[in-house]
């Protein structure tokens, strides 16, 4: 359940969250959404993959932390062992809120259902004394800003890939803790042949839209696999 309201000083004075790592917070996840425009930011550690959601029809891209679900090999108890946490998870329990028919200005919203909403004097408060943004909600203000034109502009990049035909399905078996391997499927990777067959006329498209950095960042995120699974091996046996 959620339960979501628009973010004011007058009705969330006295509001904090918490803003450390934990599985109680919502961190146990094995993937997060995430938007081209991150990508950079999110190749020196995760692998970054794509889903086809068959309802919608419609990619979207994940930073991998995981291979089974709930799990997060970066999470350690209180801490991430990781240089950058995926936007969509670091705004958490923040969202941006638009009308149904998105002519009115985007607002910030909380969910005050989430768990990362304190209670008492726990957590960061969200608004000082004179009900101004606190450093912390202007970082998540900037990040939600940064998010939201992601998710605008992510519509003209999958439509990139899929014109070109630059993702393939794949499949990885990783080692059991007890035995045997789980196989990961249903996920896509850039197509790395097919990248690099791409007439100079279409390499000069994709860069002049702004396209080229962010599939060279998820082809180069694809090292952080095998470094996945050894983190995954090494907890297993730790």
């Amino acid at each position: 359940m959620s339960n979501h309201q628009i973010l004011d000083p007058a009705d969330h004075a006295e509001l904090r969250i918490h803003i450390g790592p934990g599985a109680e917070y919502g961190d146990k996840v094995m993937a997060c959404l995430a938007v081209p425009n991150e990508f950079r930011r999110l190749a020196t550690d995760y692998p970054i993959v794509f889903h086809y959601d068959q309802e919608h029809r419609s990619f979207s891209a994940l930073a991998l932390m995981g291979f089974e679900k709930d799990e997060n090999l970066f999470l350690d108890g209180r801490s991430w062992s990781a240089s950058a946490k995926p936007m969509a998870l670091a705004i958490q329990p923040f969202l941006i809120g638009r009308s149904r028919d998105a002519s009115s200005a985007a607002q910030v919203h909380v969910d005050l259902d989430h768990p990362r909403i304190a209670r008492g004097v726990d957590g960061v408060r969200v608004f000082d004394d004179a009900g101004r943004p606190t450093p912390y909600l202007e970082q998540i203000m900037s990040m939600l800003a940064e998010l939201d034109e992601g998710h605008r502009a992510s519509g003209a990049f999958f439509s990139a890939l899929d014109r070109y035909d630059l993702l393939e399905p794949f499949a990885l078996d990783v080692p059991r803790a007890g035995g045997g391997e789980h196989r990961l499927v249903g996920y896509h990777l850039i197509n790395e042949t097919k990248l690099r067959a791409l007439e100079p006329g279409a390499m000069s498209e994709l860069h002049a839209a702004g396209h080229l950095l962010p599939l060279f960042m998820a082809l180069a995120s694809l090292g952080n696999l095998g470094k996945l699974a050894r983190r995954r091996a090494a907890k297993n046996h730790g």
